[in-house]
This record gives C-alpha cells, sequence and structure tokens, in this order.
C-alpha cells in the first residue's frame, strides 16, 4: 500500500513538471511571435520610408478626420503582461553559446553580430547596475530598464550583475538568472560577457532591437 502511495506521488511529481515546461514553452513560443512581428513591422517601415500621401485638388476643403489615439495603455498592459511570463524555470544554458563568455543570439542573428558585441563596434548608450538587489527586484527593474530602452530607442546597453563574490558560497545566482531573463524578452536580440574594461565576468552587454519611437 506504501509503495503504491508512493508510485502516485511520483507520477503527480511527474506531471506538475512537464506541464510546467510545457507552459514554459508556450510563453516562449508567444514571445516569439511578437518579436516576430516587431522585426517585420521595422523591417517594412524601413523598405517603404516615409509614406507622403497624394494632394487631391478641390474646390472644397477635405475633411479632415482626426487620427485614432495610439493605444499606449494597451501596449503598457502588454510589457507588463510580457514581464510577468518571464520565468525563473527557463533554461538559457542551452542556448549559450560554447564559447569562452558563453554568449547568446537569437537564431536569425549571425555570429558576426556577437564577436562584432564582444568587440565593442556599438558604443553602449545606457547601463543598469542590479548589485545588491535580490532576485525578485532585481527582475524587475531589468524589465523597467528594457522598456525605458525601447522608448529611447536604444540598441546597446550594460547590464551588471556582480560576479556572485558576496553570495552564499560565491555562487553567482545572480549573474545565471540575468542571462535567462534576458533571453526570454523579445526585444533582446544577443548579449556576451563585457570585455575587462566594461566589467569582464561581472557585466553583459546587450544589443537590443529598435524600439518604439520615443513620445513627444
Amino acid at each position: 500500500m506504501k509503495a503504491r502511495g508512493l508510485q502516485e506521488l511520483e507520477a503527480l511529481k511527474r506531471d506538475l513538471q512537464r506541464a510546467r515546461r510545457e507552459a514554459v514553452e508556450q510563453a516562449a513560443r508567444q514571445r516569439e511571435q511578437v518579436a516576430r512581428e516587431r522585426r517585420e513591422r521595422d523591417l517594412f517601415a524601413l523598405s517603404v520610408g516615409p509614406v507622403v500621401p497624394l494632394r487631391r485638388s478641390s474646390a472644397r476643403a477635405a475633411t479632415r478626420i482626426a487620427p485614432s489615439p495610439l493605444p499606449r495603455q494597451r501596449e503598457r498592459d502588454e510589457a507588463a503582461v510580457m514581464h510577468e511570463a518571464i520565468s525563473d524555470e527557463f533554461d538559457v544554458e542551452s542556448l549559450l553559446e560554447t564559447d569562452e563568455s558563453l554568449s547568446f543570439r537569437r537564431p536569425e542573428i549571425g555570429p558576426e553580430v556577437v564577436r562584432k558585441l564582444r568587440r565593442g563596434v556599438w558604443a553602449i548608450q545606457a547601463q543598469l547596475d542590479l548589485h545588491g538587489l535580490r532576485r525578485d527586484g532585481a527582475r524587475e527593474r531589468l524589465g523597467e530598464f528594457l522598456r525605458a530602452a525601447s522608448d529611447e530607442r536604444l540598441r546597446c546597453v550594460r547590464v551588471i550583475h556582480g560576479k556572485g563574490n558576496g553570495s552564499p558560497g560565491r555562487e553567482p545566482v545572480l549573474k545565471a538568472k540575468v542571462k535567462s531573463w534576458l533571453a526570454q524578452h523579445a526585444q533582446v536580440l544577443a548579449f556576451t560577457q563585457a570585455r575587462a574594461a566594461d566589467g569582464g565576468a561581472g557585466a553583459l552587454v546587450v544589443l537590443l532591437a529598435p524600439g518604439r519611437t520615443p513620445r513627444a
């Protein structure tokens, strides 16, 4: 009877683990879909350029239709949902490049982009220091920082997570978490360990997708 109970507990544990994996995979697919749609819109805008309507000659002035209000609140709500969907259980290790800095890049980003990022081809435009923050606080600050970078259309930023020397057992817990969170953000195209002069093993240099036009 006891053995049967243990078997049922093990089966329940496996079901819970499987459900968690499926939830994480679904969230990742949703984030990738959002990122793909954003890239397609950016590519279309770059390809077509500014659109100027043709002038129509008419004796009567055309009635001007007020443009629809921009869905600012909806954008903020979607950003908040994406932030909440970031999982601490996400396994980023399998997505990291097996080089000396364990860099990350999305499938559509070529390896040359990561090499340029590591060499400092892109100037660092802003930075976030997560020293002294606990996990939840660091995750919230990182989400806010990336949304602000998107509003300002920044392309290259630095995230300082520290080397973990002050953590229990000197394990760089926050360092691993930051990599996992960044890999789940649709806005992040690639990241790599910073050069020694820019923080070395205690920081990441992150390449971002083109953001939204900043509000006036």
